[in-house]
């Protein structure tokens, strides 16, 4: 199934409804079929479609536009230097640039890069007529090449195909099942695989989908009660910056009925807060992959609202990512490769029809029978809820223990002083690895590297309890919320 048919079975129920709107601009369905084909247009001939910009029209317009043409579409981040956007575009071939801003419109231009404005882009295909063409039935083509964000590696490009995103979108959404007040705020950027999931999901269901350029918090607060939005996506990081506009203005959002979070670990106080702050929305934690083509597992309302009603098991089950979506499977392994019983850490592999496991240029990652090792760590407990320790490449093994950086910080981010902390693994001629604590203290408060020991000493044990610990006025995160331990982890060694 080819992602063009999603987006036509839209439009013919829901021609004349307004499904995509950025500022003052909207676009109806039928409007937006006829804006893909117009797009297509400009990008026959070529490789590829890539997309250099913010959030807005000229997105949904360039992926259904590559799914016209046969080629695939390819977001990039737009905060990367001539350079590297460069190097990420040379190997694609012959590629349509859509870019938004004028000055790396005119760099990767003089670069000799096929290039049109972002603006140009939209208003020529706006200006189309009616939809005309055959949607393609191939669903084996790569839909979208989307760029890793690269925490423990350099870059690669995960190629989803038609099959895998429909796949994802048809599992786990109701065609149409949206009410006709649903409207879903967008925020993520369009590089992240749940811009493009948001967007695809959102637009198969039914919800009116605002597009807010660039997360702003007191933006992002506004345009909630302007549009009257209904739904939302966030991330970490936007999530604490939210609780501090409404901490501050005490107005609430009253329209706002559910939010999901994800994309990377949650501190158990940012989500405290959120669940006080917002007490009748209903709140849902998600999990994925960008080689998933997003959510493999989530953590549904019932769950908080169970949390929230004191239900001990449930509170517990807070710092998990929820239950694996039934399309998928989910296997624990132990270095041997081995299936690990519940309860019993490990490499998470996944299989099932939305997982790519397969990356531009390199052999696939899955094994013989399908699965994708995910490189991340965790468990299954005995009612099938998922718990991510972090990522395998973080894991510090001291002594032969081996130690979950994300257990350590958790810990920390309970003391009233610290507002952010990054655990890592230093080299020990003794131990193999020593434990480094990375600490940003709150404004206004002050405490040294005894307290900091003596505060974890209080819930871990000596083992696990940081070996150094120092300070910095931030932490290195990507826009969407991970950290960046390499870059920790480097300093550090530089340091020492």
């Amino acid at each position: 199934m080819n992602l063009l048919l999603l987006l036509d079975m839209v439009a013919a129920g829901r021609g004349d409804e307004v499904v995509v709107q950025s500022g003052d601009h909207r676009l109806t369905a039928a409007e937006l079929l006829a804006a893909a084909w117009a797009g297509a247009e400009a990008a026959a001939g070529t490789s590829a479609l890539a997309y250099v910009g913010t959030n807005g029209l000229a997105l949904p317009i360039g992926l259904f536009a590559a799914a016209a043409a046969g080629v695939p579409f390819v977001p990039l981040n737009y905060r990367l230097t001539e350079d590297q956007l460069h190097d990420l575009l040379a190997p694609l071939g012959d590629t349509l640039v859509v870019a938004d801003g004028e000055d790396q419109a005119a760099a990767l231009a003089a670069r000799g890069h096929r290039v049109l404005g972002a603006g140009e882009f939209v208003a020529a295909a706006r200006g189309a007529g009616p939809a005309a063409g055959d949607v393609p039935a191939e669903g084996e083509a790569p839909a979208v090449l989307l760029y890793t964000s690269g925490t423990t590696a350099a870059p690669k490009a995960a190629v989803l195909r038609h099959r895998h995103l429909t796949s994802y979108v048809i599992g786990t959404v109701e065609f149409g099942g949206a009410g006709p007040d649903e409207a879903v705020l967008v925020s993520v950027p369009p590089y992240h695989v749940a811009g493009l999931a948001n967007l695809l999901s959102n637009l198969y269901l039914g919800r009116r989908i605002v597009y807010l350029a660039q997360f702003d918090a007191p933006a992002w607060v506004e345009s909630v009660r302007r549009e009257s939005i209904t739904n939302a996506m966030v991330v970490p990081t936007m999530l604490a910056r939210i609780c501090d506009v409404l901490d501050e203005d005490g107005e609430g959002l009253p329209s706002l009925r559910a939010l999901s979070y994800g994309g990377a670990r949650t501190p158990a106080t940012v989500l405290q807060r959120v669940m006080a702050l917002l007490p009748d929305v209903d709140l849902t934690n998600a999990y994925g992959l960008t080689e998933t083509s997003s959510t493999i597992a989530v953590l549904g309302p019932e769950d908080h609202r169970a949390a929230r009603d004191g239900d001990p098991d449930a509170s517990a089950r807070l710092s998990s990512a929820g239950q694996v979506l039934p399309t998928v499977e989910v296997e624990v392994r132990d270095p041997l490769g081995d299936a690990q019983p519940a309860g019993e850490p490990g490499e998470i592999w996944v299989r099932g029809e939305q997982v790519s496991g397969e990356y531009a240029g390199r052999d696939a990652s899955l094994d013989d029978d399908g699965w994708f090792p995910t490189r991340d760590r965790g468990w299954v407990d005995a009612e099938g809820y998922l718990f991510i320790e972090g990522r395998s490449d973080d894991t510090i093994i001291r002594g032969g223990e081996n130690i979950a950086p994300a257990e350590i910080e958790e810990v920390l981010l309970q003391h009233p002083a610290i507002a952010q902390v990054a655990v890592v693994g230093l080299p020990d001629d003794e131990w193999g690895q020593r434990i480094a604590a990375v600490v940003v203290l709150r404004p206004d408060t002050v405490l040294d590297a005894d307290e900091v020991r003596d505060f974890a000493r209080t819930s871990l044990r000596g083992s696990k309890t940081p070996d150094v610990v120092t300070f910095a006025d931030a932490l290195p995160f990507t826009e969407t919320g991970k950290l960046l331990r390499r870059v920790v982890q480097a300093d550090l060694a530089a340091a020492t």
